[in-house]
């Protein structure tokens, strides 16, 4: 498995209406990161503020600033260390990689799916709880 190269597939596809936030998350927001919550309507993610429409990517994920114009887009969380519960356990399965087309995944990860999956238990130790 390689390193995350931040290509922000994950990011792009489940920034949306796929995500969740638990209500503690969306009280914490309110009281400490209004710049958050104001994405929050009825207790659910991500919702222009302006508009009161569902948004289809996260607000927060951002586009690094290239260090060559021909790079490709790599991608950044604005509020990485106050990010929702789903993003932090993302990914879980390496079946999840697989079918997300995640840039971490090799050939031989594919054809042995037991090793990855430890391989992915030991990286997001930290993330999960």
């Amino acid at each position: 498995m390689k390193e995350c190269n931040q290509c922000g597939k994950c990011c792009i596809k489940y920034g949306g209406g796929d995500l969740s936030a638990t209500k503690e998350e969306i009280d914490l927001w309110e009281l400490f990161n209004p710049e958050i919550y104001e994405y929050v309507k009825n207790n659910e993610i991500w919702f222009d503020p302006k508009t009161g429409s569902r948004l289809q990517v996260c607000p927060f994920l951002e586009i690094a600033p290239k260090k060559e114009p021909l790079a490709k887009n790599m991608y950044t969380c604005s509020i990485y260390l106050d990010r929702p519960e789903d993003c932090r356990h993302y990914p879980s399965l390496i079946s999840e990689m697989i079918r997300d087309e995640c840039e971490m995944i090799e050939s031989i990860d594919i054809t042995n799916q037991t090793r990855a999956q430890h391989k992915l238990d030991l990286i997001m130790i930290d993330s999960r709880s």
